[in-house]
């Protein structure tokens, strides 16, 4: 690597990072997107949507462009027990039709298309780079290093850091503390290849058209669910758990995906898919208490490095790439003014804080606690939620009162109805 300065470095070319280094490129500045794959989007892993919005507000045609599975249509969520599931869903046939709404992707197919736009913009894309420290010029972030010698540094007036929720940067810089278990989950994801017309007969679907499915009651009690998203030829199917949790249970990640792919009501659905790939990630859960100290003198953080989503509405993509569109426009600024400091670079945070995405965050921000703390969220409600339905639902000669005493006999038994008004009280911070 040559000992070269750039106006900007950046960290990881996930939607974050590669949205920062394609505006800044775009604006003229000298730009070094790093990514420590063998290509962008190697590394990388998630659920499997992408909204549309904010990426129009930088590629208003990218939904004509972009390597898009399907775009989503239907979004569906299921409460499973052992052998039942109480399912409701929203379709919607416009969220076929332009401007669309949100659309399947592939981590590897779209992170590197995008990262190929910044760098058609002028941005240098170094794959297969490892940053592992952070260069200073006294309380100053000048550059980074990625490994031994003088001839693996790489200097620039301002360091992006987009690498990931367990940001090694953010760390090295004081911006924030080591990862903690209680803080992060643990994604497992497998692609099982389908034929597109067995994928669009299984689901209702329409060609083009896709579905997201949330799923809930699959985790043991533990903070969590499981999801399927419908690729064009292809199922994303995974779990995504506390890891505190996942420790403590010491269930194996892949043993709670095969678990969750051998329940009886998600079994018919990815019948027949072959496995393709199998991936893990790991997911920020400390919402807007965890998201730390953003900037500091030549940095500034983006994306899960940032602790910036949502996982009860599947936000990260979106609120990575806005959080990236900030930070390239405080970044624009520092060139203009010639000032690289914290004063200039809080630009960034205002921007951020008078977005949706912090408005979000703190509109939710006591969500994460309640879910860490409440395992009946995850067990005990999804149990009894099935229990009333198959009791209501059952034509046994019972009088229906019969059957309301029954459940609310069960109600007591495995909760109360204290802890239950209680939790429904907390639970209006979800909507």
């Amino acid at each position: 690597m040559q000992k070269e300065k750039f106006d900007a470095i950046v960290v990881g070319a996930g939607p974050a990072g590669t949205t920062s280094a394609l505006i800044m490129a775009k604006a003229g500045l000298s730009v070094a997107l790093l990514e420590r794959g063998d290509y962008p989007g190697a590394k990388n892993m998630y659920g499997g949507a992408i909204y549309r919005w904010p990426l129009e507000l930088i590629i208003p045609d990218f939904a004509e462009k972009a390597p898009i599975e399907r775009r989503i249509v239907d979004h569906r969520f299921m409460i499973l027990s052992k052998s039942s599931g109480f399912n409701f869903s929203f379709k919607n046939l416009g969220f076929a039709q332009p401007p669309y709404n949100a659309f399947t992707t592939l981590r590897a197919m779209f992170d590197l298309w995008y990262a190929k736009l910044a760098e058609e913009a002028g941005a240098l894309l170094a794959t297969s780079v490892s940053v592992t420290d952070l260069i200073w010029d006294g309380k100053k972030v000048v550059g980074v290093k990625a490994g031994k010698g003088s001839e693996n540094e790489l200097y620039g007036n301002i360091v992006i850091a987009a690498d990931g929720a367990n940001s090694k940067l953010a760390t090295q810089a004081g911006l924030r503390h080591p990862l903690r278990p209680e803080e992060v989950a643990l994604g497992v994801k497998e692609i099982l290849e389908l034929d597109r017309r067995i994928i669009e007969s299984r689901f209702n679907l329409r060609e083009d058209e896709g579905v997201a499915i949330q799923v809930l009651g699959v985790t043991h009690g533990m903070m969590g669910g499981g999801f399927i998203y419908t690729n064009k030829n292809s199922l994303s199917i995974g779990s995504v758990v506390l890891l505190e949790h996942l420790i403590k249970s010491k269930i194996r990640p892949y043993d709670l995906l095969d678990e969750f792919k051998s329940h009886p009501l998600i079994e018919p659905l990815i019948e027949g898919g072959e496995p393709r790939e199998y991936s893990a990630h790991l997911v920020p859960e400390s919402g807007y208490y965890g998201i730390p100290k953003l900037y500091t003198d030549g940095l500034m953080v983006v994306g899960d490095a940032a602790s910036l989503t949502s996982s009860i509405y599947q936000e990260g993509v979106n609120m990575a790439i806005e959080s990236g569109i900030y930070a390239a426009k405080a970044a624009i600024k520092a060139k203009e003014l010639g000032d690289y400091s914290s004063k200039t670079l809080s630009y960034y945070e205002n921007l951020l804080r008078s977005s949706y995405v912090m408005k979000e965050l703190y509109q939710l921000r006591d969500l994460p606690k309640i879910f860490r703390d409440n395992p009946r969220l995850f067990s005990i409600y999804p149990d009894l939620i099935n229990y009333a339905m198959k009791e209501l639902l059952s034509m046994d000669g019972e009088l229906r009162r019969v059957k309301s005493k029954k459940i609310i006999k069960m109600i007591r038994q495995r909760v109360g109805f204290s802890k239950l008004l209680l939790d429904l009280i907390k639970a209006r911070k979800i909507i």
